[in-house]
C-alpha cells in the first residue's frame, strides 16, 4: 500500500534531520574535509540518498550556519526580557551560554570553525559575526550596569568582556582537542567564571 502524502512529508522532514544531525557531528570533527559519504555514513545512509536531499556538502553547511545564526540571538533576548539586577543577568547569560555549549558543542565548533576557515564564504562569516556582536554587546551592556550597582569588579569593561569572551573560546577549543563527544564534561559551572568578575565582598549569590 503506498503511503500517504502525509506520510511521505513526515518521512522526507525525518530524514532531512537526520541528515543534518549526521552533519553536525562529521563537521565538528572534520572541518571542510568532510564529505557527503563521510555525512551519509554517519546518518546510516546512502550516499544516493543524501544527494537526493541535498546537492552538495556546502549547501548542508550553510543551512546548518544559517539555522545556528538564527537562533544565535535567543540568549540575548531572553536577557533582555528577564527582571532583575545587572550581576544576575549576567549570570544567567553566561549560564546560557555554557549549556548551550554542552548540548550543542557540535554546533558552536562549527560556528567557531567558519572564522578561522579562510575558505568559508563571506556571508556565512558574517551572520556569524552578527551572531557573536549581539551577545557581546548585551555582555559589555551588564558588565557596565553591574559596575554601577557594585555587583561587578570596577575593571575596564571592554577588558572584562574580553576576558570572558576569550575564557569561552578556550572551553571550545579545549573540549574539541579532548573529546568533542563528551562535551558535558568540559564545561564549568557559571559561578566559577563569576567569580573572577566580583567585588572580593560579594558572595556567590
Amino acid at each position: 500500500m503506498p503511503r500517504s502524502k502525509e506520510a511521505n512529508q513526515t518521512l522526507r522532514k525525518q530524514t532531512t534531520q537526520k541528515i543534518l544531525d549526521a552533519a553536525v557531528a562529521v563537521f565538528a570533527t572534520r572541518g571542510n574535509a568532510a564529505t557527503i559519504a563521510d555525512i551519509a555514513a554517519k546518518a546510516e545512509i546512502s550516499q544516493g540518498l543524501a544527494y537526493h536531499y541535498f546537492k552538495s556538502k556546502e549547501e548542508i553547511f550553510t543551512i546548518l550556519v544559517k539555522q545556528a545564526a538564527e537562533a544565535g540571538g535567543g540568549p540575548a533576548k531572553r536577557i533582555n526580557q528577564i527582571q532583575g539586577t545587572p550581576g544576575k543577568r549576567l549570570a544567567l547569560l553566561i549560564m546560557y551560554i555554557l549549556e548551550d555549549y554542552r548540548q550543542n558543542s557540535g554546533m558552536a565548533q562549527i560556528m567557531y570553525n567558519v572564522l578561522e576557515d579562510e575558505t568559508a564564504p563571506n556571508d556565512l562569516k558574517n551572520l556569524v559575526l552578527r551572531n557573536g556582536k549581539a551577545i557581546q554587546d548585551i555582555m559589555r551592556q551588564l558588565i557596565v550596569e553591574g559596575q554601577a550597582t557594585g555587583e561587578i569588579i570596577n575593571e575596564d569593561p571592554d577588558q572584562l568582556m574580553v576576558a570572558l569572551l576569550a575564557c569561552f573560546n578556550g572551553l571550545m577549543k579545549r573540549a574539541t582537542m579532548l573529546d568533542p563527544n563528551d562535551a558535558k564534561n568540559h564545561f564549568p559551572q557559571a559561578k566559577i567564571i563569576l567569580r573572577m568578575l566580583r567585588p572580593e565582598n560579594q558572595g556567590e549569590n
